[in-house]
């Protein structure tokens, strides 16, 4: 079963926008925070969602062209790409989880 990564998109921009009040702005910038445009690691996260969601957009669909009787597309192909992108799935998952877990500890620190 393959999940969209529009939840991990969104739990992203959540963050991005508690940031950008955090740092004092009024409003949330759309598209990128500051720390988005020196690079690093938020592009890196944004590569990481979509090559997760390209990996599970292949899964489905070597899973329908299997399902329809495509004679290019073997069982065991369909198997190993459906575990990656589940595996992509589970480790992105991870990383959000430990995202907010951090941002929620730097929260409650006193300055």
């Amino acid at each position: 079963m393959t999940l969209p990564v529009n939840a991990l998109s969104s739990a992203l921009q959540q963050m991005q926008s508690m940031a950008a009040q955090a740092a004092g702005s009024s409003s949330p910038i759309a598209g990128q925070s500051g720390a988005a445009t020196a690079g690093g690691f938020a592009s890196a996260l944004k590569a990481s969602l979509d090559k997760i969601s390209g990996d599970q957009t292949t899964a489905a669909g070597e899973a329908q062209a299997f399902e329809l009787g495509a004679s290019n597309v073997s069982l065991n192909d369909v198997m190993v790409d459906s575990q990656k992108a589940n595996i992509g799935f589970q480790f992105g998952l991870q990383v959000r989880n430990k995202l907010v877990s951090a941002y929620n500890d730097i929260m409650q620190m006193s300055v």
